[in-house]
């Protein structure tokens, strides 16, 4: 076990890091029992989720950038990373910024498997989660990196894709309705009308045309990182939607301020405002994504509901 968390140690200094010190004196493997798996949310440099598997003693550990595929029409890259110890197994928090892989940590999901295949190259399993189950395989293509392809049909038959065809709903001169009561109005804002579509976490913002506008809006990418950003509420790592809304820019300490405003309140609160340095953009600014717009959504059991 010393030399398979050779590397996981000599990454790190257990007295600027809260994770596991890896020196074996704390995580033991069960016997006669099931070996464990877990999956965290690592809001890193780059959002990924993690998913390590109990083995010989450590856990075999692979970063999935978009999180475990939930149809076996998808596969997602899994880059093998250094084995870790067992006590990662429970290890949620905050690792310093400077550090190896600097972020906050939460589990996503974690329980036990069954191995029909564990291979240097090749890794054949069933998982049996609260949220992640079913028959997967992992395999290497190129060095570190390798592809996660679920074996079983979709757990919701009738999972369908974020839809990709849609566009922003625009603002038209008319009549107000007879029944005024019954209608609710939205200020029109100037701004650039655009779609932004969240899929295994990560945001794509495209115009009324159709065009990726998403290098113009880094902010985006900042939003998602945050750990106040709840992706916990999708299965498998993903948090399918597709809004419509406004960049609306506003100029605080002398620069441009670009916020995502779309009225309403369809998300919970975590997703509806995250507080994060704005760097160039000025300290203490905020970024402020209210969600109302929402024109396609997967709910946990992987349903596409459409408003056209």
């Amino acid at each position: 076990m010393a030399d398979s968390l050779r590397a996981y140690r000599e990454k790190r200094d257990p007295g600027r890091t809260p994770e596991p010190a890896g020196d074996g004196k704390k995580g033991r493997a069960r016997r006669r029992r099931a070996p464990r798996f877990v999956v965290q949310e690592h809001h890193a440099r780059s959002l990924h989720w993690d998913l390590r598997l109990e083995k010989d003693g450590t856990l075999v550990s692979w970063a999935v950038p978009k999180g475990i595929p939930p149809d076996p029409k998808r596969n997602h890259l899994a880059v093998h990373v250094e084995d870790h110890p067992l006590e990662y197994l429970d290890f949620e928090g905050d690792i310093p910024s400077g550090e190896y892989g600097a972020g906050h940590v939460k589990i996503w999901d974690r329980g036990t498997y069954e191995a029909e295949k564990f291979r240097d190259d090749e890794v054949i399993l069933t998982f049996h989660g609260e949220r992640l189950r079913g028959k997967y395989a992992l395999f290497q293509t190129r060095g570190k990196n390798w592809m996660i392809h679920r074996m079983d049909p979709p757990e919701d038959p009738g999972r369908e894709p974020i839809p990709d065809d849609l566009r922003p709903m625009l603002a038209k001169p008319g009549g107000l309705p007879r029944d005024d009561d019954a209608y609710a109005y939205e200020v029109k804002w100037d701004g650039v009308r655009a779609l932004v579509a969240v899929d295994g976490g990560r945001a794509r913002a495209r115009s009324r045309r159709g065009r990726d506008i998403t290098p113009t809006y880094p902010e985006l990418r900042e939003l998602l990182k945050s750990p106040t950003a709840d992706l916990r509420n999708s299965n498998y790592g993903e948090a399918g939607a597709i809004a419509g809304g406004m960049f609306i820019g506003e100029f605080v300490e002398g620069r441009p301020w670009v916020h995502l405003d779309i009225a309403g309140s369809h998300w919970n609160e975590n997703n509806m405002h995250s507080d994060i340095p704005r760097g160039p953009l000025g300290a203490g600014t905020r970024l402020c994504y209210r969600l109302a717009e929402l024109m396609a959504a997967q709910a946990n059991g992987g349903d596409v509901d459409v408003a056209r």
